[in-house]
């Protein structure tokens, strides 16, 4: 059986936009993009709130459509690059991946079409 996403980019894009608000911390900003290289993998942005000010850029590629493989690509404090491997920050980034996750769960209504 096939479950290669078969999906277009552009829609899954707007799916993920709205949806990924709904499942985040409360004031959390997240921007969703196409990934540029790979047709089968989106990229997240997303901002805490609270006066940390730190960023997260994930890199969300399916494997398949119903499973992600969710990568951890930089984090930024405050507008700079910062160490994430702190504890706080793991956690954090450990937090969001699990959220990401919880959305595509919810999203598999679209991408097993």
């Amino acid at each position: 059986m096939n479950r290669e996403l078969n999906i277009d980019q552009n829609t899954l894009v707007g799916a993920w936009q709205d949806r990924l608000p709904q499942v985040l911390n409360v004031g959390d900003q997240a921007q969703v993009m196409a990934d540029e290289a790979d047709n089968q993998a989106i990229r997240i942005h997303i901002a805490t709130s609270g006066h940390e000010m730190y960023s997260f850029d994930f890199k969300c590629q399916y494997v398949d459509s119903r499973e992600v493989r969710v990568e951890l690509v930089d984090v930024e404090r405050d507008g700079r690059t910062t160490d994430e491997r702190s504890e706080p920050i793991q956690e954090l980034a450990h937090d969001y991946t699990r959220h990401i996750h919880e959305c595509a769960q919810s999203l598999q209504s679209i991408t097993k079409s």
